[in-house]
Parts: structure tokens; C-alpha cells; sequence
């Protein structure tokens, strides 16, 4: 089981930035496949972005182009930068590993984008 803190979250306008932070408690690197997912209220949790060992990143098609995963393994930590954010981006941001752990999902971070 891994401990995961997520971190960043915060109110921002439409067509703004943030950068979301998750510290693991042990070491990932080479080992964890690491994704990012959010859950906006009244849906179902979905698979934002996603970053292996190796460094190969794929994204939802939702957020392709916008959103950019990348993890510094020294610092076992994955991050995701948000650009452009829309309204619809909205939600709770949780990482996990991929395939995820029910065990590893943490409190999670809450970013709302609202004019």
C-alpha cells in the first residue's frame, strides 16, 4: 500500500493554470505506473493522465493538450500541469497507481474553475 498526498488544488477562472502535486510515501520510481483521476460531483471517477515507469505519458481525450503528467522519481513525486482549464474541469484530483489500489487513494485535491 502507498500513502499519496495530493496537493495544488484551488479556485481558478476559465482558461487558467494549475499545477497539482502527489507525494508518495515510498519509492515509485521504475516501479509504479502513475495516473491522475478526478471525480466531479454527481459522476463517476475517470482516468485523467497516466505516466509509467519509463516516462511515456497518455491522457484522456478530454484533457490532451491542455493537461501535461510527469513525475520527478528522485522526489517520488507525480505532478500534472493544467492549462486552460474549463468549467468542466472541475472536480476532486486524486492520483494512484495503474491499475489503481483502493488502498492508496488519499483525500485528493480540489480544483474549481468558475468565472
Amino acid at each position: 500500500q502507498v500513502q499519496l498526498v495530493e496537493s495544488g488544488g484551488g479556485l481558478v477562472q476559465p482558461g487558467g493554470s494549475l499545477r497539482l502535486s502527489c507525494a508518495a510515501s515510498v519509492r515509485i520510481g521504475g516501479i509504479y505506473t502513475m495516473s491522475w483521476y478526478r471525480q466531479a460531483p454527481g459522476k463517476q471517477r475517470e482516468l485523467v493522465a497516466t505516466i509509467t515507469s519509463g516516462g511515456r505519458a497518455t491522457y484522456s481525450d478530454s484533457v490532451k493538450g491542455r493537461f501535461t503528467i510527469s513525475r520527478d522519481n528522485a522526489k517520488n513525486t507525480v505532478y500534472i500541469q493544467m492549462n486552460s482549464l474549463k468549467l468542466e474541469d472541475t472536480a476532486v484530483y486524486y492520483c494512484n497507481t495503474n491499475p489503481p489500489s483502493q488502498g492508496n487513494w488519499g483525500q485528493g485535491t480540489q480544483v474549481t474553475v468558475s468565472s
